[in-house]
């Protein structure tokens, strides 16, 4: 994410801290502190050229873009390795806390460190990018270019049809993409483990477990932890939803076993809720339609972003600056290719924030919107932080904030902001419940395999030529999912995914999944809501407000079980927010599996 003339301060401040270190015979605390001050000076601005250049190439894909992305991506990383590298001659020095930290997350703040050799560190970067790039321009075209579909319309298909070929048809022209990335990647994870091993690190995978304050054993030992408290619920919704599909799509479906993965009306089969008409209880809908209300009210998508907006300010924090809204790339452009995965962007670190995303009116959108904005909000919040304490508590942390937003999107918020006129009668939250849980829930078991496939892809437990067979070995030990056509090695269905082919870690929305209920529940009490926790919204309350705001505005510059204990009164991540935010729902799908195949 760099340019030419941040590479030539990065090679002044790698030789002056060689210089440094040949001056000085023994390290000290002081010395430590300037080498921080430097170095965090140096790759703020680095990143901030590098985020430009990113910036460009998501919104307008060409071999150009991709190649000036790579290089200052190679310039960026390239200099936080030698710093991290140049760090541990402070290792074991008495060092004041916030010199430590800094040096600690130094380490740890990279998701990919290139290798030493500088053929093979600009081979890595550009690995990355053009797989970036191959996702972003990934289009189905079974019939020459006049037919071409890009993935938000086969994901529109995935979402409305009900017509099996043309779910078939959807699933395989998207993961037909993917093939192509299979060497890059394997090569991808070859450099990438050769720099994680440069820096001390078993592997790329190890480095990506050390990040969470506290040994990666102990980490990985949290998520089975939380992964066991709610798993049950997880297996009661499958069996329903097994159940229900099997209803409407016959021997396709088996009675146990695996579900085929491309009936679930998402891509990935990570959210359900698109398939929400197929499963509903009879007499027990949402109460509305918020896609229909968003589009009887002729919604724009800027109006949508204005809706997210005001949820923040009414907490009582400041509105976006005018350059959010100049900058921001909110619809899809006709003339160009872009990636359309959503994402939210702070160019600067400071106050150049801004959303790249391909809004559709559509409550799925809205939703989204909302979540992106947490990641605004919350880079805005940390903003007077020191650049390596610009960040989330944990990674998870930052993709949590939004959707804690978006559980207030209750019933009765959309009454306050005037897209509904009346709150359906607490009857109706059976629909609501199984819906949020569509999303939610079906969600879980998919956060936690993708990066165990690729802890393991590191670590060599999966060879190359096992990807595509671990790859659903593990989805169907976790999701119990099955791919819809037989699969072997030639396919590489793990590249369909986006974080997989932008090297994007991905057991953050594992933990945000489990810390937005965790945080929902605190802030909830904190406004007072007695009601159903499905129900509370803290929209307009400044007291749940200044809460998070505390929270959000420590960024990374404490450990992630301070910062939860600032919004949630405890040190421990929790899941049990998740069972008293469903319950309802738990104890009505154990009725309807009575006597029914459960799990597979």
């Amino acid at each position: 994410m760099m340019r030419h003339a941040a590479f030539v301060l990065c090679a002044c401040a790698v030789l002056a801290a060689g210089a440094d270190r040949k001056s000085a015979p023994k390290s000290t605390p002081a010395e430590a502190r300037r080498f921080i001050d430097n170095a965090e000076r140096q790759l703020d601005i680095l990143n901030i050229d590098a985020s430009r250049a990113d910036w460009i190439k998501s919104t307008y894909i060409t071999d150009d873009t991709e190649a000036i992305s790579a290089r200052l991506d190679e310039h960026a990383i390239a200099a936080a390795v030698a710093y991290a590298k140049q760090s541990t001659r402070f290792d074991g020095l008495a060092l004041d806390p916030v010199t430590a930290r800094k040096i600690k997350l130094l380490k740890l703040g990279l998701t990919i460190a290139t290798p030493a050799d500088p053929a093979e560190a600009q081979e890595l970067t550009e690995i990355t990018s053009r797989m970036e790039g191959m996702y972003g321009k990934g289009k189905y075209c079974p019939s020459g270019p006049a037919s071409c579909k890009d993935l938000d319309q086969l994901s529109n298909i995935m979402a409305e049809s009900r017509d099996p070929r043309a779910l078939l048809d959807a699933w395989t022209g998207w993961h037909a993409i993917a093939p192509p990335m299979r060497h890059d990647f394997a090569r991808y994870v070859e450099l990438a483990n050769k720099g994680a091993r440069q820096l001390g690190f078993k592997d790329n995978g190890a480095m990506w477990r050390s990040k969470y304050d506290m040994p990666p054993d102990d980490f990985a030992r949290e998520l089975d932890r939380l992964w066991e408290q709610v798993r049950p619920l997880y297996v009661s919704l499958h069996a329903y939803v097994r159940a229900r599909l099997r209803e409407k799509y016959g021997d396709m479906v088996p009675a146990s076993g695996p579900i085929p993965a491309q009936l679930l009306g998402n891509m990935w089969a990570q959210d359900w809720s698109n398939i929400y008409p197929l499963v509903a209880p009879p007499n027990a809908d949402p109460g509305y339609d918020l896609t229909g209300l968003l589009r009887k009210r002729n919604t724009d998508p800027k109006q949508i972003v204005k809706y997210g907006e005001s949820f923040f300010v009414s907490l009582g924090f400041d509105p976006l600056p005018q350059t959010f809204w100049e900058r921001s790339m909110l619809v899809k452009p006709r003339d160009r290719d872009v990636v359309c995965h959503a994402s939210a962007w702070d160019v600067d670190n400071l106050s150049d924030i801004r959303l790249k995303v391909c809004i559709q009116i559509t409550g799925e959108d809205f939703l989204t919107i909302h979540h992106e904005l947490g990641h605004n909000f919350y880079q805005r919040a940390y903003s007077q932080q020191p650049p390596l304490f610009r960040d989330s508590a944990n990674d998870g942390f930052h993709e949590a904030i939004g959707d804690t937003i978006a559980l207030s999107v209750t019933p009765e918020y959309l009454v306050k902001i005037g897209l509904l006129d009346k709150a359906p009668d607490p009857s109706k939250d059976i629909g609501l419940l199984l819906q949020k849980a569509l999303e939610k829930i079906a969600f879980l078991p998919f956060g936690l395999m993708i990066d165990e496939w690729r802890w393991k892809v590191f670590s060599g437990e999966i060879p190359p030529e096992k990807y595509n067979e671990a790859w659903w070995q593990l989805r169907e030990k976790y999701q119990g999912i099955a791919p819809p056509v037989a699969r072997s090695e030639a396919d590489f269905d793990p590249g369909a995914k986006y974080h997989v082919a932008a090297n994007v870690p991905y057991m953050r929305y594992f933990l945000a999944d489990i810390l937005q209920f965790q945080f929902h529940r605190a802030l909830s009490r904190v406004a007072g809501c007695t009601g159903p926790l499905n129900r509370c919204s803290i929209y307009g309350n400044q007291a749940a407000g200044e809460r998070l705001k505390a929270m959000l505005e420590m960024g990374a510059s404490r450990p992630w079980q301070e910062a939860l204990e600032k919004i949630a009164d405890t040190r421990q991540m929790d899941a049990s927010a998740i069972r008293d935010y469903f319950a309802p729902i738990q104890k009505w799908l154990d009725e309807q599996n009575r006597g029914k195949p459960v799990s597979w």
